[in-house]
Parts: structure tokens; sequence; C-alpha cells
């Protein structure tokens, strides 16, 4: 009985067992629940600047894909989960960096959705300390929700908009390069 005992215990080491992605020493969730849709990890980065790590950022998706486009034009529940592993990033930078984002995201084409980022860089206004997590949500038919640790900060309508917003990680920002091909699995 002790030999299958050891037996099982040596096969279990070489079993392939599911674990979250670790990133700059954070665990992502291999999963999350939006409004009971259950959204898989598509891949996960990590944003730096100068050197410095700033946050663990991973992308959720009802089935993977490494199509940034489709992902980016897809009207189907999706989330960006952000852990911030730097203490004490000014609400100023965190909004410059959205704003950044929105403009090569968009190629420019920010005048339609002015009222939406606005809004979107006012539920940034305190500077995000070491292990916040911020969640940026998209539910069909509802729109962007911003969650500050589990607590949302409201909604923000509109598929132009979700378009816009996942184009911050997805789009064309060369500040982004590589926690963009991380999220898309690459």
């Amino acid at each position: 009985m002790r030999k299958i005992f050891v037996l099982m215990l040596s096969l279990s080491l070489f079993i392939p067992q599911a674990f979250a992605l670790k990133i700059g020493g954070i665990e992502m969730p291999d999963t999350l629940t939006v409004d009971s849709t259950s959204l898989v990890l598509n891949g996960a980065g990590l944003r730096k600047k100068f050197f410095v790590k700033v946050y663990a950022g991973g992308l959720y998706l009802k089935k993977k894909c490494s199509d940034p486009q489709k992902i980016i034009a897809a009207d189907e529940p999706m989330a960006i989960r952000m852990h911030w592993t730097y203490d004490g990033v000014a609400s100023k930078k965190i909004v410059a960096g959205w704003n950044h984002g929105f403009q090569t995201g968009t190629g420019g084409k920010i005048q339609a959705i002015q009222k939406e980022i606005a809004k979107f860089n006012s539920y940034f206004s305190q500077e995000a300390i070491k292990n916040d997590i911020y969640e940026v949500i998209y539910q069909p038919g509802k729109g962007i929700d911003v969650q500050i640790n589990g607590k949302s900060k409201g909604f923000i309508p509109g598929l132009e908009f979700k378009k816009a917003v996942f184009g911050i990680w997805l789009g064309n920002n060369d500040e982004l390069k590589s926690m963009k091909k991380g999220m898309l699995g690459n």
C-alpha cells in the first residue's frame, strides 16, 4: 500500500496543475466573473516606467484570443485587471497615462468621446498605492465599469468608448508594447 501511495505522489508532481499566472511577483487569477459570465485570463504583462515596476495587468476574455483588433471591436464581456506594485502613483500621472493611451489607441480621434473620457478620468482622483486593484470591466448594453478595490465608481455607456478604453492597452501605445504582448498571450 505504501508503494502505491509513493507512486501516486510521484506521478502527481508531473501532472500539470492549474495555477494563476505570476507576473512581477503578483498572481493574476485564472478567471474573473463579470455579471455571471466567467472570463479567462488571456495573458498578462508588467507595466514598467524607467525600470520601476508600476503594475501587473491581466486581460480577461470569454475565450482566449491573440488578435488585438478583434478584442477591441468585440461587443462581449471583458476586463483588464491592474494590480499596483508601486506605492504612490499620483492621480495626475494615472490620468496623463490614460489620456496618452486614448490618443494613441484611437489615432487621435477622441472628439466624439470627450465627455466619456472626462468621466473616466474623474474616477482616478486619488493616488494608487501598492496592492490596490483596479478593474476596467466592459459589459455589453451597460458599458465600462471602473472598480477600485472592488468598489464600482460607475458605468460609462457606449461600445465606441469601450473600444477606446481597451485601445489604451491593445492599440498602438508604444509605452505599453511589452504589456500588450503579454496580455495577448505572446
